[in-house]
């Protein structure tokens, strides 16, 4: 038998040319019922862009904050940081309430306000967001020491000139683009944002007392920058319907402004009143004055040894260091009150009360 090394090898010319008659060859038909495995075998399937994009989380067509699905959704799922606060919502349905009727004394008209909804968005993304032309508010919260943001649309502008200035029902606000707003529009502007903050006075009065404040008016977002890019926030968007008339309205908070009161925020919604019961806040209050207390009246105080307490005998004598120019203390369960000078009035012995001792915190502990 040969061994298999004694072959020879194939040259390149015949590899060639095996190339050249496999190219050559017909290519078979697969429709007329011939068992090919490759035949049966499917087509690999592509994906096309939308599909992509709905992978990836892209969507031109979307608002930029919403809500973002995919690969996007997990990127950005940990940059904002939402906490649920339960008495906010409360306090925002409470400024539609008073939005609704502040604004139909406003405008005398029929308007109707409602809350679209809440979330929590970056200050950078939002500013990115806000469809211009549009006149974005800067109002200053006193008690929080922060600045909140107020976006008014163009089509809620120029439903307000129309409807101040006797606009005709029924005809749409004519929209001119390039132009930017007058004076006339922006004081009407002023004057209605000036109404809603009035109506947030209100809405967080049961909660804390907050005053808000406006500070200016700008048309251009990088003018209105109240905190950093990346820093949280809360959006609401509220909807102003007047008749055949309206726009939008958009009240943007940062959670640096909610701080201070943020404990409050978390509280749990009881009722109507805040958790609050005028009924029986009355009724305690009237009980906390007619109530009576043991008051003592201190003249002096020794550190003695208890040996010699122990050894006193019926009859000995205690050495007070005061005099009768000495001023008295009053003490309620132990805790200083009052001081005074003690005297006679009649046939009694009295004291009185010259000045109110300031609390301290180790006072309030007891």
């Amino acid at each position: 038998m040969a061994d298999d090394t004694d072959k020879p090898m194939t040259s390149q010319a015949e590899i060639d040319a095996a190339f050249a008659a496999a190219a050559a060859a017909p290519i078979p038909d697969l429709d007329d019922g011939t068992d090919d495995a490759a035949a049966a075998a499917p087509a690999e399937r592509i994906l096309n862009q939308d599909e992509i994009d709905s992978l990836l989380g892209f969507d031109v067509n979307t608002d930029a904050v919403q809500d973002k699905s995919g690969v996007r959704a997990i990127i950005n799922s940990t940059l904002v940081s939402y906490e649920r606060l339960p008495m906010l919502e409360i306090v925002f349905d409470r400024l539609v309430r008073l939005m609704t009727t502040s604004l139909r004394n406003f405008t005398s008209d029929n308007v109707e306000v409602s809350l679209d909804n809440i979330t929590s968005i970056r200050f950078g993304d939002y500013l990115n967001s806000i469809p211009l032309p549009a006149i974005l508010a800067v109002f200053h919260a006193e008690q929080l020491d922060n600045y909140g943001l107020f976006t008014v649309d163009s089509n809620l502008i120029y439903s307000i000139v129309d409807v101040l200035l006797g606009g005709r029902r029924g005809s749409s606000a004519m929209r001119i683009e390039g132009r930017p707003y007058t004076t006339i529009e922006r004081t009407l502007v002023q004057r209605m944002i000036e109404v809603i903050l009035q109506d947030m006075v209100q809405a967080f009065e049961p909660l804390a007392p907050v005053t808000f404040q406006l500070d200016r008016l700008e048309t251009n977002p990088r003018f209105a920058a109240i905190a950093r890019p990346a820093n949280a926030a809360i959006l609401v968007k509220l909807r102003v319907d007047m008749e055949d008339r309206g726009g939008r309205t958009e009240l943007l908070l940062p959670y640096a402004t909610l701080e201070p009161i943020r404990k409050l925020l978390l509280q749990q919604f009881m009722g109507e009143k805040f958790g609050r019961d005028s009924i029986w806040e009355s009724h305690l209050a009237t009980e906390l004055w007619s109530t009576t207390i043991d008051i003592d009246a201190i003249l002096d105080e020794q550190t003695m040894p208890l040996n010699k307490i122990m050894n006193m005998q019926v009859g000995e004598t205690l050495l007070l260091n005061a005099s009768p120019e000495s001023k008295i203390e009053l003490r309620c369960r132990g805790v200083p009150l009052l001081r005074g000078r003690m005297g006679r009035a009649g046939t009694s012995v009295a004291v009185r009360v010259e000045e109110a001792i300031e609390r301290t915190d180790a006072s309030r502990a007891l």
